[in-house]
């Protein structure tokens, strides 16, 4: 089988090949995955960069997220899931290979079968954005008739929060960097959607909850947005955040200003999020699908010869969705 793969830490372009392996068999408890394709996330890129971490493994074939058809079972797994369309999670977590390949084995539970009337594409755009936003939201209850603020919003992750929270019965606010974003956030159904730098976000937030405030927050910039955070929030009011700039990144908290509010903080690393707390919201966004109330941006599909190109795109931060390899 073809894959894409690296052996050292570096720029796409320096360290990103592909070759021809034997196809693998599935151990116990997997399965084997056709993949047609595979979802790029930035934590790929911080992998394949060293953000964290050196190389865990000689080789690594990346990609958490993906979509395809299973062909093989291991010992303990049904023999019904033989050719079941199915999308990945984690695929390529402590483990050395991901979806960036023909095929590859993983986990049973890992492989979530994926409902007749939704695509390939849009199965390999779930992974860790859906199961992200879904944490950052969902972990200290209900939202039907809240108030949710999203920061990014037309980010994938800003995109699934806002697609979840709507679905919920929640209104929605979200914040972005030019129009090209706005139109994006407001397509995925945001009731209000602000630009981060140039509207009076927390006048804005006031005026249209009537000074109560919004019961989560969805950040991907903790630190450059705490002070706003806690000026939009309502009492007792959830702050989530599920991304930093740097490993070593520090947040400094007005301690009186959040107590006073009963600030409630919420890290959200997915792969750390309990099991069980997981699979729920698996089993949530699964739901959505099979109702077609979950349809996550897509912003462009790349041949499995351009991976370098693919993620330079994401690296760029210029486009504006989903980007897909497609096996």
């Amino acid at each position: 089988m073809k894959i894409a793969y690296y052996e050292k830490l570096g720029r796409a372009a320096d360290v990103l090949k592909i070759s021809e392996v034997e196809k693998p068999k599935p151990g116990p408890d997997e399965v084997l995955v056709r993949i047609y394709f595979s979802g790029l996330n930035p934590t790929d890129i911080k992998a394949r960069t060293g953000f964290s971490k050196g190389m865990p493994f000689p080789r690594i074939i990346p990609h958490q997220d993906g979509a395809g058809v299973i062909e093989e079972v291991g010992e303990n797994v049904s023999n019904t899931r033989l050719g079941e369309r199915v999308w990945l999670y984690e695929t390529q977590y402590s483990r050395a290979n991901g979806t960036a390949a023909e095929y590859v084995a993983v986990q049973s539970k890992n492989a979530v079968f994926l409902p007749d009337n939704v695509s390939f594409e849009v199965g390999a755009s779930l992974g860790i954005p859906a199961l992200t936003a879904y944490r950052c939201l969902f972990a200290d209850g209900d939202l039907n008739g809240g108030k949710v603020l999203v920061h990014g919003g037309a980010g994938v992750v800003g995109n699934a929060a806002i697609l979840l929270a709507k679905s919920a019965g929640a209104w929605v606010a979200a914040t972005v960097l030019n129009d090209k974003q706005a139109k994006q956030a407001t397509e995925a159904g945001a009731d209000l959607v602000m630009h981060r730098f140039d509207d009076d976000v927390a006048k804005l937030i006031e005026n249209h909850t009537q000074s109560k405030g919004v019961d989560r927050i969805v950040d991907v910039s903790l630190i450059s947005n705490l002070d706003l955070n806690i000026s939009c929030l309502s009492q007792s009011g959830v702050i989530s955040a599920y991304a930093t700039p740097d490993a070593d990144s520090i947040v400094e908290v007005p301690l009186l200003k959040a107590m006073m509010h009963g600030c409630v903080f919420r890290f959200v690393y997915i792969y750390n999020v309990p099991e069980n707390e997981k699979l729920k919201s698996v089993v949530e966004v699964n739901k959505l699908l099979s109702l077609g109330l979950y349809n996550p941006k897509i912003g462009k599909k790349y041949k499995f010869t351009e991976i370098i190109a693919a993620h330079e795109a994401l690296e760029s931060g210029e486009i504006i969705g989903k980007i897909l390899l497609e096996i």
